[in-house]
């Protein structure tokens, strides 16, 4: 007997909560190495990678449940997501209440393993994720919002690793949320035309044909305060070819995106994994496992 005829609405959860596509696991999870790292100028200790990495796992994926109930009525008219669980009914609402749930509480055992400071900010980073959804009814700007959620586990890892969140921290979040809010344009340019039809907004709306333009500002952006935070704590040259590795990587996703073709733009965002990659390779080769 498969797993699937035993627990058949397994391949819906898999789906509802992205598990089975970990794009947003990585970028999620990339930022959050690169401060862990930095903050315990090094390997960090099994005990806090396993928090960091698994917790990223379980929120992300608690975060891809919350989207699709607020999203549920307008998936259903959207070409990338009509198929999802939600919207096509083959999932029911309280099964995906009832995984969110348990995902969330093995999320939140794993954060009490750490210190008070974590656990706020854990807290905080879960009410700013529940809201995001609701966002882009309201403001042309979700994808700062989205930032800010995905920033969360920066200053998470420097609480947890020094019990304390100095500058540098809120120097990595500032970059995070430009680059974040980069990758999520090029995201909201898949769905653009539904999105205009639907009445939801997004950053690729507001900045319309200056969507590869602003895109691009906000990737060197990104890259030059990384460069400041290269000066502030003094590393080195694998630091550096990191960047560059990482600007290249950019650079590449700005020729995919020139035509704005979805499966184009679709692909600069996945592309956006080796950027987040090339980086921690970086900050690894400074700090060493």
């Amino acid at each position: 007997m498969r797993i699937t005829d035993r627990f058949p609405q397994l391949p819906h959860l898999l789906a509802v909560s992205r598990l089975d596509k970990p794009i947003g696991i990585y970028l999620l999870l990339w930022p959050t190495l690169w401060a862990l790292w930095i903050a315990a100028d090094g390997f960090p200790g099994w005990h806090l990678l396993f928090v960091f990495v698994v917790g990223t796992v379980l929120t992300r994926s608690a975060g891809c449940i919350i989207n699709d109930i607020a999203d549920k009525d307008f998936d259903s008219n959207v070409k990338r997501t009509k198929g999802r669980p939600l919207a096509t009914g083959q999932l029911p609402l309280k099964d995906a209440l009832i995984f969110m749930a348990v995902l969330l509480i093995l999320a939140l055992g794993l954060v009490v393993t750490t210190n008070m400071q974590t656990v706020l900010l854990a807290v905080g980073a879960a009410a700013v994720a529940a809201v995001y959804p609701v966002m882009k009814r309201f403001t042309y700007l979700p994808q700062v919002v989205l930032g800010i959620a995905f920033s969360f586990g920066i200053p998470m890892s420097f609480a947890a690793a020094t019990n304390e969140i100095p500058n540098i921290a809120w120097l990595m979040v500032l970059a995070n949320v430009l680059w974040t809010v980069a990758y999520d344009t090029e995201y909201a340019m898949v769905d653009r035309d539904d999105d205009i039809r639907l009445g939801i907004k997004s950053t690729a709306i507001l900045f319309a044909d200056m969507d590869k333009l602003m895109i691009g500002v906000l990737q060197m952006l990104f890259i030059g305060i990384l460069l400041l935070l290269h000066r502030h704590i003094e590393l080195g040259i694998a630091f550096n070819v990191g960047l560059v590795a990482a600007a290249g990587l950019l650079a590449y996703q700005q020729y995919l995106i020139k035509d704005r073709e979805r499966g184009a733009c679709f692909a600069a965002f996945r592309h956006n994994h080796w950027v987040g990659l090339a980086i921690f390779i970086g900050i690894l080769a400074e700090f060493g496992f």
